[in-house]
């Protein structure tokens, strides 16, 4: 049979509850159609990008099928008619992904991370101690001790280009233009 990876948000306001009676109700239509759900994983309550009908936030479900098209089908048909269902997504795959999924993973990482002192704190130090100045700091002063206005490499004014060039005077007479015609000379 067909192996499909099946996504579904659910409305940020459903309870973990209901997010569960939804999975489980997804999981008996692909039984019925004579498929099983491989692995579910429950993503939690995640920021979307954009709104979704009015929704900032959103429960994110992952189902691993292994069912016929028809399964998938009749799941999407369900999720159309749900309410509580913003988006749902179904790709077929080649082969299930076999343990935790890539954003379960990424959940634990952050976890880990998450364990002593300030967040990217690997040596044991204040963040901005690289230097021995402010951060981003990489001369050891403070950051606007690099001369003249910001964005300026020389010290001078940031428009500046430099030292003008002389022009010839032949460069000079093709630069000027040319006299307007009158109206006696156009004819």
């Amino acid at each position: 049979m067909p192996l499909y990876e099946h996504v579904f948000l659910a409305r940020q306001d459903a309870s973990p509850q209901q997010v569960e009676e939804l999975t489980a109700q997804m999981t008996g239509v692909v039984e019925q159609h004579g498929g099983k759900v491989t692995k579910t994983e429950n993503w939690g309550v995640r920021s979307l990008t954009y709104r979704m009908n009015k929704n900032r936030k959103a429960h994110f479900v992952l189902l691993n099928i292994d069912a016929p098209s028809a399964a998938i089908a009749e799941i999407e048909r369900q999720e159309r008619i749900s309410e509580e269902v913003i988006r749902y997504l179904s790709v077929r795959v080649e082969e299930l992904e076999e343990g935790p999924s890539a954003m379960m993973r990424k959940a634990d990482r952050d976890r880990e991370d998450r364990g002593g002192g300030f967040h990217g704190d690997r040596d044991g130090g204040f963040r901005g101690d690289r230097g021995g100045g402010f951060r981003g700091d990489r001369d050891g002063g403070f950051r606007g001790d690099r001369g003249g206005f910001r964005g300026d490499r020389d010290g001078g004014f940031r428009g500046e280009r430099g030292p003008r060039r002389q022009r010839d005077e032949a460069e000079t007479a093709e630069a000027t233009p040319a006299p307007a015609l009158t109206p006696e000379a156009q004819t």
